[in-house]
């Protein structure tokens, strides 16, 4: 009897191992999509660390996906740039073969110090160059050189003409051609009176010259 109740129990010792050691043995597939936590984008290339598997180092591809096998109850760390880092803790007892874990990482916002940077090296420098300064007028005598005369020729030739200025060009130089459409252009060389005019100016020339001799 003794033999018998020495054997029932070491059958139920190993039954419990076998069955506790299945359960250890037991592998996952860890699947899932790393997003912003305020934006909901996804979150490129998350570099992901297996803390219970010596630090077993995976990576989540440019959509943010990742799959890979896990045992139940491991330790996962999500880590990016300019994100706060996340650990998950994956349950010890999963009914099927996978696992999912949509993960958020929350933005780390970094505030650094103000850097003002001078252009001068001791306060010498910054003393010459405060002393040879030019005062900027004010808005008074630089709306007054902007509008004068000078100003203004330069901008009339240096501007370029906009639609409303082409179009009224366009729209004289065409009524122009409507109305002298029936008018012959009178040819000066044909002209007896910018001929005579012409020899008049000539003598009147040679008079003054022979004056001033």
């Amino acid at each position: 009897m003794k033999y018998c109740l020495t054997i029932l129990l070491i059958f139920f010792v190993t039954g419990v191992f076998a069955q506790s050691e299945s359960k250890s043995n037991k592998l996952v597939q860890l699947s899932g999509i790393i997003t912003d936590a305020d934006s909901n984008i996804v979150v490129p290339y998350v570099t992901i660390t297996n803390l219970s598997n010596k630090n077993q180092k995976y990576a989540a591809n440019y959509q943010g996906y990742y799959s890979f096998i896990v045992n139940p109850g491991d330790t996962i760390l999500y880590s990016a740039v300019g994100f706060t880092s996340k650990t998950l803790v994956l349950p010890t007892e999963i009914a099927e073969h996978k696992y999912t874990a949509m993960v958020k990482l929350k933005s780390e916002i970094v505030y650094l110090q103000t850097v003002r940077v001078y252009p001068w090296a001791t306060v010498e420098e910054f003393t010459k160059d405060f002393l040879t300064m030019k005062v900027a007028d004010d808005d008074m005598a630089i709306a007054k050189k902007n509008l004068s005369p000078k100003a203004l020729r330069g901008a009339i030739l240096t501007l370029p003409r906009d639609a409303q200025e082409i179009s009224n060009s366009n729209y004289r130089y065409n009524f122009d051609r409507m109305v002298n459409v029936n008018m012959r252009q009178t040819n000066p060389f044909l002209n007896p009176f910018a001929w005579g005019k012409l020899i008049q100016m000539i003598s009147n020339g040679d008079k003054s010259r022979a004056e001033e001799r």
